[in-house]
């Protein structure tokens, strides 16, 4: 087979492997033949892939397929894999140090590990079988992609992010972004391993989440927003009411009184959309003592403002901006998109009312995320917003190892809201706010 393919101009091993799918590809359509379909749906998980897997080895047997036990035992997986999960990409999603999985068209799949873009040797056999596992996650969350709608936001079992755009607007091949969460969610612990931010700003915020200060997260794409806000929620109280809005499912709070709600795109005739202003303003109706909303990006913000001034303290969302001041002009931005003639003087005084604090969240050169800035919003001084840092992060340059490095700074601010913190009952010592240099990196 070797002398044959040599003689081709082709790769033996390219051969041995399209003769490896085409066998995954025979043995796979034999299993879908002899599956009992009614019996699947009264098995558990575990038991029916131990009882396929039966089957699968009795194919494989039946093939008299010359493969080692190493072949044999991936060709069993591949195909258990094609059967119950979402065929290439589970290998990936089995992979803990996977942050990201970035697949542009069958031939073409990128990950990123601890910061860094590589690409891997797994691939789909086309793009009729990369449309397969698309449908195959998107249909689990009550959304479809085609034609008529190629692009698509949806979610994996674990929460991880899946966006997804097609032919015709993708040319090379549908394109899909996981953006992974894993298992097991980074913890407060963890984010302070990674040097994240320092013991200071994290008692500084427990203090605002437990005083009931509006906080906004801001950051770039994949900058650890949706994370953080996850760690941030943890100290909720357990005893109150939380509604949270998102597009796509994503957030994973541990408190026992949580309401989630998600939006819902058109139909295949254009009607039914459910967006989050119309969830924003249901929410308001439902008790809530909290609302979190995973993102503004559009009319929402409006609302969500609204919800900040009208006793609904406390409450949290994201946006994309790349600095503190960045985040309050695009909030102006969003506010605009509400479709209200609004004076731009009586939106930013409805920001400065509403906002108390802002969370700035970069992903810096070569990976690592830092919280660069703690932000107090003051007020308004004459038609600016005036804002003050309380911590923030200073790069000095970067290592032997392409990552940034630099140095948490204490500005030496006391922060104005310090009344509400100590009404609620929290004591910060007076050296968190001492100007200094609380951690290097």
């Amino acid at each position: 087979m070797a002398k044959v393919a040599t003689a081709l101009g082709r790769p033996a091993e390219k051969t041995q492997e399209s003769e490896f799918e085409d066998l995954k590809r025979k043995i796979h359509g034999k299993l879908v033949d002899k599956l009992d379909l009614t019996r699947i749906g009264e098995l558990a998980g575990d038991v029916l892939r131990r009882e396929i897997r039966l089957v699968v080895e009795h194919l494989c047997d039946t093939e008299n397929t010359l493969l080692n036990r190493s072949e044999r035992e991936r060709l069993i997986e591949e195909v258990l894999d094609e059967t119950f999960g979402l065929g290439p990409l589970e290998l990936l999603l089995k992979d803990p140090t996977i942050s990201d999985i970035l697949i542009n068209g069958p031939k073409s799949i990128f990950v990123e590990r601890r910061g860094k873009l590589e690409k891997t040797a797994v691939s789909f056999r086309d793009n009729a079988h990369l449309m397969q596992i698309i449908d195959r996650i998107v249909s689990k969350v009550g959304r479809r992609v085609d034609e008529v709608c190629p692009m698509v936001d949806a979610r994996l079992q674990d929460g991880s992010r899946v966006n997804a755009i097609i032919p015709p607007l993708a040319l090379d091949g549908a394109a899909v972004s996981i953006r992974r969460f894993g298992s097991n969610p980074l913890k407060l612990e963890d984010l302070l391993n990674y040097k994240a931010f320092t013991p200071e700003m994290v008692m500084l915020l427990e203090g605002c989440i437990k005083a009931r200060l509006n906080m906004i997260i801001s950051g770039g794409t994949g900058s650890g927003k949706t994370t953080l806000l996850n760690t941030l929620s943890s100290f909720i109280p357990n005893d109150q009411r939380i509604v949270t809005i998102e597009d796509a499912a994503e957030l994973q709070l541990q408190q026992e009184h949580v309401v989630r709600l998600e939006t819902r795109p058109p139909n295949i005739e254009g009607k039914g959309s459910i967006t989050a202003t119309d969830l924003v303003r249901n929410a308001l109706r439902m008790r809530p003592e909290r609302i979190i909303i995973g993102e503004c990006r559009g009319g929402e913000t409006l609302d969500m403002l609204q919800a900040m001034n009208t006793g609904h303290e406390g409450s949290l969302t994201t946006v994309h901006a790349n600095t503190p001041r960045d985040a309050l002009a695009r909030i102006e931005t969003l506010v605009t998109m509400a479709g209200f003639d609004l004076p731009l003087k009586a939106v930013r005084q409805q920001i400065a009312s509403a906002v108390d604090v802002i969370i700035q969240a970069n992903r810096l050169q070569g990976g690592p995320r830092k919280i660069t800035h703690i932000s107090e919003v003051i007020g308004m001084e004459q038609d600016t917003i005036v804002m003050q840092d309380i911590y923030k992060f200073d790069q000095l340059g970067i290592d032997e190892n392409g990552r940034a490095h630099g140095r948490f700074i204490s500005t030496g601010i006391r922060p104005g809201f310090m009344d509400r913190l100590e009404q609620a009952g929290v004591r910060l010592p007076a050296s968190a706010f001492r100007q200094r240099t609380m951690l290097e990196d």
